[in-house]
């Protein structure tokens, strides 16, 4: 039987860099995954409409590649989420939650540097207090290079329990980042499409695979 995923994103591009072969995986499988994206990922850099318009389009190519039914963008200051009420950012996901009816969220993990990723997990985890006949049964942190992996060591780490294999579903990641061509760097910068490989290969070759997205298991209810 199918399942309603949802993917809960400070910014476009986490969603590709965090779960994209997951999410892939889940859409070709016959599951329907939906996004969120908290900001629009540029507007600290002071960016004119044209620039958001363009990620805006980076965003709709890159859910095209992977399967994704549909897109919520939110409107909230990007790199100034701590700045607003929590409320509100709870209150909007909660929202979509009750539309949508999701069993699976992926998230961000709470101990990345970038502050949008700590607000939109906090906000994650309130909207889905666990109360009776909640729809949400599991929920899962990601990491996103050039962020989880810059944090202070030792402060709330990524310490992954979940491997799914994504290698057959790696090609459509690589894919799924390519559309994202402006956000990434060469290497040897950690936001790289090599580097993104090689951890997906890494991840996988813990797990005796050959690539894996890697997740912390913030609950699952059987």
């Amino acid at each position: 039987m199918s399942k309603t995923v949802l993917v809960v994103s400070a910014h476009s591009d986490d969603e590709a860099l965090g779960c994209g072969g997951t999410i892939a995986r889940h859409t070709k499988s016959g599951d329907k995954v939906h996004l969120i994206f908290m900001t629009n990922g540029v507007g600290s850099r002071k960016a004119k409409k044209e620039e958001i318009e363009c990620r805006r389009r980076a965003a709709q190519k890159s859910a095209d590649i992977l399967g994704v039914s549909s897109i919520q963008q939110f409107d909230f200051p990007d790199n100034k989420m701590d700045m607003i009420s929590l409320l509100d950012v709870v209150q909007a996901i909660e929202d979509v939650i009750d539309k949508l009816q999701p069993e699976i969220i992926y998230t961000h993990h709470v101990g990345d540097l970038n502050i949008d990723h700590r607000i939109t997990h906090q906000a994650v985890m309130t909207a889905c207090r666990p109360q009776p006949e909640f729809c949400v049964k599991e929920i899962y942190a990601f990491e996103v290079l050039s962020s989880t992996e810059w944090q202070t060591s030792n402060y709330n780490q990524f310490l992954p329990n979940v491997f799914i294999d994504i290698t057959n579903y790696v090609h459509i990641k690589k894919e799924a980042i390519m559309a994202y061509s402006s956000e990434m760097h060469q290497p040897p910068h950690s936001r790289s499409i090599d580097n993104v490989l090689r951890l997906s290969n890494f991840r996988g070759n813990s797990v005796g695979c050959n690539y894996a997205e890697a997740f912390m298991l913030l609950r699952k209810i059987d």
